[in-house]
């Protein structure tokens, strides 16, 4: 019966082990006929007053129930896949790429929007109304809808293959992942991992069935290796098999990459624009793919120096101590931590031990309680209102806001599984908001993939991995946050280059003492880190920070590039074309078959994405430093500034152009000092 199938009329709690596989199809078709139904007699209804209500606003629930149940199987596929899922999952995706393509381009809902445009009524529109009208109109138009008949069918097509192609992409890479493995039998080859790396390690082949030790390319496994092994072939071994993932048979992403890359540009082309960058560029803050490469060839300028120094300052820091020159790519985190912990006395194993996951997620919750005003509650499992779940370790909470109201809730994934993609992100699973009931509560939830717990031992994180947590909170609060009248505009529903802020100036919090005194504490004396460790944490803040900084503008402008100018009848192969820029921004001579964008899920991963986007890194660090420069000059803790910060960026969403939310924030346009400050590089 169709009534028993949970991906119909979602709601919280959501039914995640009731989700089978077999749900999926009939689900979608279901609900994509609903959704013509109410197109058709939306479109049909000529007596129907030309109002809002009748137009913008039945234009706002038209497809939610569809794209509710796509976000939770789609979230299913990427955290605890299966093949028949998987196989549901990939049935669905053309017929609703092909309805939402449908939909944008339908003659009749275009001539009804542009007849609704020229009434009095929507040109006395203003605030968020207003906005959604225009975005609305952009939309449409962007998506085709102005085209003739017989180009609007090209576009459907390609529209189909380009969602198959990088869907296809996304679960090649997770499917590599899964595929490599490396058992180490001779413990002497991990000489120089910390003990928990090597428990870590052992115990994860233990879970295999393996004898030693299982290495894998999860960040838990690989990062340690490259940091700490001693053993130059295993470094070599890892780093080698990383970039080249999913590079080869059966897991090919290199056949793919240039028909995404091809379908772009002429998606782009038939839509009017110069290429794929311009394109998306026009609804980001940026406005043009010039405008970045402006962007970030100005980073380049000021980083080139210090990036050179620190170039040789690592080459001839590693001759120092017997090292073979010039380093090769596996050498270059090797001999940078060494070099971190002669300058600095400090790593970041020593610091393992003062952040448990437990204790950074409620110093968490402390600070944004300080902050913000919000109460953050864990709901145990067998608690009255703990909800279905995915996995027996996630977790689930409950944020309440200042003035008593339920903003909702959110799931916790944070362990490393076969059947899970990597990486770190968040999601928005349902979104609520104000309403004629009162306030809708927004369900939500962060993943990673973290160093786990041993034994008896807390996980225990490095204070990259720290960043890592509050990071994916900050875009979790500005989701649950929210108080958008529409849905559309709620959120992390906003221009890609600003979707960072929220995010990125949550990590600042990590770094100062008042803040980290509340969770950095001994697992086993509960002493907070000593005022000489701290110190040394501080300085080291911009320890190759010029590197870190290339890092970031390389992929950027491999981006940027491969989105605007790249030829395939001109220029090389892509693999070998992405490789040469990436060289340019790079510390050590790239292998010749470096194919790290056959795995780069940013970019190719789906439709648009992170694509001809990717500076949006760097440029949301540039309004977060200035952000949290307010903070910083009125107590890190002021709850003035804080709530500030939450009534005018983190609950308005896209309700308003994104400058203007800054600058009503911070009383200007953001200044690039505070980053170049920040970084070491000013």
């Amino acid at each position: 019966m169709i009534d028993a199938n949970p991906l119909l009329n979602l709601q919280a709690p959501l039914p995640f082990s009731q989700i089978r596989p077999e749900h999926v199809e009939p689900a979608i078709d279901e609900l994509i006929a609903l959704s013509r139904q109410r197109l058709d007699a939306m479109v049909r209804d000529t007596s129907a007053p030309l109002d809002f209500a009748h137009t913008l606003g039945q234009l706002e629930t038209l497809t939610a129930e569809i794209d509710d149940a796509m976000t939770l199987v789609g979230h299913l596929e990427s955290v605890a896949t299966t093949p028949e899922l998987r196989a549901a999952y990939n049935a669905v995706l053309p017929k609703v790429s092909r309805f939402q393509s449908q939909l944008a381009m339908d003659d009749g809902l275009w001539q009804l929007l542009q007849r609704y445009q020229k009434t009095a009524e929507a040109k006395a529109l203003t605030g968020a109304k207003k906005r959604l009208l225009e975005q609305t109109l952009r939309a449409f138009r962007r998506q085709g809808a102005a085209l003739p008949p017989d180009r609007k069918r090209e576009l459907e097509i390609l529209n189909d293959q380009l969602v198959n192609l990088t869907t296809k992409y996304s679960q090649q890479t997770l499917d590599a992942r899964a595929a490599y493995e490396l058992n180490v039998v001779d413990e002497a080859r991990l000489a120089g991992l910390p003990a928990s790396a090597r428990q870590a390690l052992k115990v994860d082949a233990e879970r295999k069935g393996l004898p030693g030790w299982r290495l894998t390319l999860d960040a838990p496994s690989y990062l340690p290796v490259l940091t700490y092994a001693d053993d130059r072939d295993l470094r070599r071994e890892l780093y080698l098999a990383q970039s080249r993932l999913a590079s080869h048979a059966p897991y090919d992403n290199a056949v793919l990459v240039p028909g995404i890359l091809k379908l772009r540009q002429t998606k782009a082309r038939m839509l009017g624009y110069k290429n794929f960058a311009d394109y998306v560029a026009e609804e980001r803050m940026a406005k043009s793919g010039a405008a970045i490469r402006t962007f970030l060839e100005n980073i380049d300028r000021k980083a080139r120096p210090a990036f050179a120094r620190e170039r040789e300052e690592l080459q001839t820091f590693a001759a120092s101590l017997g090292a073979a020159l010039p380093l090769q790519p596996w050498d270059l985190a090797y001999y940078a931590e060494k070099l971190r912990q002669a300058r600095y006395d400090i790593d970041q194993e020593i610091l393992r031990p003062y952040f448990s996951l437990e204790r950074v997620m409620s110093g968490m919750f402390d600070i944004v309680e300080r902050l913000f005003g919000i109460r953050v509650t864990e709901l145990r499992p067998g608690e009255p209102r703990f909800p279905d779940v995915w996995r027996d370790d996630v977790r689930y909470y409950e944020v309440v806001d200042i003035d008593g109201v339920v903003l909702g809730g959110f799931y916790a994934d944070w362990y490393p599984h076969d059947n899970k993609r990597g990486g770190a992100w968040m999601n928005a699973l349902l979104t609520g908001g104000p309403g004629a009931d009162g306030f809708a509560p927004h369900i939500g939830l962060i993943c990673g993939n973290m160093t786990r717990p041993l034994g008896d031992r807390p996980a225990l994180l490095t204070h990259e991995e720290v960043e890592t947590v509050f990071h994916e909170f900050g875009h979790l609060l500005h989701h649950l946050l929210s108080k958008t009248e529409f849905k559309s505009q709620a959120g992390t529903n906003v221009a890609w280059d600003f979707v960072e802020l929220p995010s990125q100036i949550m990590e600042n919090w990590c770094w100062e003492r008042v803040a980290l005194d509340l969770f950095a504490r001994h697992i086993e004396t509960g002493d907070t880190i000593d005022a000489a460790m701290f110190e040394r944490l501080q300085a080291a803040k911009t320890f190759r920070a010029a590197s870190a900084t290339m890092r970031q503008v390389s992929f950027g402008m491999l981006d940027l590039l491969l989105h605007s100018v790249y030829d395939p009848a001109k220029d090389d192969d892509v693999l070998t074309y992405a490789r040469g820029i990436l060289q340019q921004y790079a510390a050590a001579t790239l292998p010749n078959d470096y194919a790290m964008i056959c795995s780069f899920g940013h970019l190719f991963a789906g439709p648009v994405g992170y694509a001809a986007g990717y500076y949006s890194y760097k440029w949301a660090e540039v309004l977060d430093a200035d952000a949290f420069a307010k903070f910083k000059a009125e107590g890190v803790f002021s709850r003035t500034v804080g709530r500030d910060y939450v009534d005018k960026i983190l609950s308005q969403g896209d309700s308003a152009d994104p400058m203007a939310l800054f600058v009503d924030f911070r009383g200007r346009e953001p200044d690039p000092t505070a980053l170049l400050v920040r970084s070491g590089l000013a």
